[in-house]
């Protein structure tokens, strides 16, 4: 079998697999907010809360309103972010409309008003959170904050947020302010579940170490460690001086362990940690028995 027909059903196995997980979102997204959400009057922030509130007032269904709503966003979208982007989060939409009229002559689970905001919050985030890690969105609002963060000083997260409490607090007008504030709950919850959902439970972080014992901190890592490890060529920008940078990834219960056997061989050593929210390809390397 050719190359290029391994990589050409290699990239097809990828779509199926994208957009299997796009569907399976929207499912889940969609029995959070069909089961525990709406029959309670509990919205999610976006063009997803004012359809359910215009669905409230109007009597027009939901996900015939998701759509509606989201058509000129969709635009936008594939005009400034790209056409896979705008087709994924199409699809999305969709799914989620469908499911969402499938799930509607379902009854409530919980007529806890708490209850519905942490459970409906859980679910619906997994959902969309599902859905944002492999390419697509259910909210045009997010197109929108990525369009204004580039002529503006403001962040995408502080234009979707100030759109978002704009949103929720308009609910207090329709469902009155305990509604508003169950809406907020349900709203924190579904933000911090498309954090887990995107960046795993088990936060990783890549690591670079300055150190003038690089061959010495690298052998410890791999064998303590069981850690692959990669030697970058750096310079001193004042001092002009050749010296190796060791990378690599390591899980957030290790952090600990790599500060201690690398300040235990150079105390003087320059060590940063960022998170990383994704790892594409390789392996991330565990000890034996953990």
């Amino acid at each position: 079998m050719g190359s290029d027909t391994i990589q050409k059903k290699r990239k097809i196995s990828l779509y199926v697999r994208k957009y299997l997980y796009l569907f399976i979102g929207a499912i889940i997204a969609a029995v959070g907010l069909e089961v525990f959400l709406i029959p309670n009057h509990i919205i999610d922030g976006g063009v997803v809360g004012i359809s359910i509130m215009l669905s409230a007032v109007t009597g027009i269904p939901f996900g015939v309103l998701l759509i509606v709503i989201n058509l000129p966003f969709l635009f936008l979208g594939y005009k400034y972010i790209g056409k896979p982007f705008a087709i994924a989060t199409t699809f999305s939409i969709i799914c989620l409309s469908f499911w969402s009229n499938i799930f509607l002559p379902v009854l409530p689970v919980t007529n806890d008003f708490f209850l519905a905001a942490v459970f409906g919050g859980i679910i619906t985030g997994t959902g969309v959170g599902l859905v944002i890690r492999n390419g697509g969105s259910f909210d045009g609002t997010e197109i929108v904050a990525i369009i204004t963060d580039r002529k503006t000083v403001f962040s995408v997260g502080e234009i979707v947020m100030f759109i978002n409490l704009f949103i929720l607090s308009s609910a207090s007008l329709i469902f009155g302010w305990d509604k508003a504030m169950y809406s907020l709950v349900a709203y924190f919850v579904i933000s911090k579940m498309i954090d887990v959902v995107i960046k795993g439970l088990e936060e990783t972080y890549a690591v670079m170490i300055v150190t003038s014992q690089h061959e010495e901190i690298a052998d410890k890592l791999m064998k303590q460690m069981d850690k692959g490890v990669t030697l970058l060529h750096g310079e001193g920008g004042y001092s002009k001086e050749k010296r190796k940078i060791l990378y690599c990834i390591v899980t957030r219960l290790e952090i600990d362990s790599l500060k201690s056997i690398v300040l235990d061989v150079d105390e003087s050593a320059f060590i940063t940690i960022n998170p990383v929210s994704d790892i594409v390809g390789g392996r991330l390397r565990r000890k034996k028995g953990h």
